[in-house]
């Protein structure tokens, strides 16, 4: 069997393809057969107001797709460039390493795994603007 096994924890909300899912009061598993379903953690999502640096931005892009509020073709292009920006900002190591990740699962429509690797960049980010 193959696919996307989420786990989550009781009272959990995850929204598949623009609907809101909500565990009740037991850790459950939920097993996600059907290729390039939409995912997303309520908990890992990012609000607005909370996209306020690159990375952020760009995961909010992706997020974006991944809900449904915005169509693919629409950020397209901004997520392309702003993994094009950033690439000159992180030029090595891991975090040049998830920017590729995010841009090959992003162009094969994998935008779950495409959110994954951005928001690995998150502490990277905070390191420098704490600099």
């Amino acid at each position: 069997m193959s696919g996307l096994i989420l786990k989550l924890q009781p009272n959990e909300r995850v929204l598949i393809n623009g609907a809101v899912v909500e565990n009740l009061d037991r850790r459950c598993k939920l097993s996600i057969l059907t290729p390039k379903v939409n995912v997303l953690r309520l908990r890992d999502a990012i609000h607005p107001n909370d996209a306020n640096t690159p990375v952020k931005s760009l995961c909010y892009l992706i997020q974006l797709v991944i809900s449904g509020d915005a169509e693919v073709i629409e950020v397209m292009s901004r997520v392309l460039t702003k993994i094009d920006e950033l690439e000159t900002v992180f030029r090595s190591g891991e975090p040049h390493h998830a920017l590729d990740l995010a841009r090959g699962a992003i162009m094969r429509g994998h935008y779950y795994q495409g959110l994954r690797a951005a928001r690995s960049l998150i502490p990277y980010e905070s390191a420098l603007l704490t600099q």
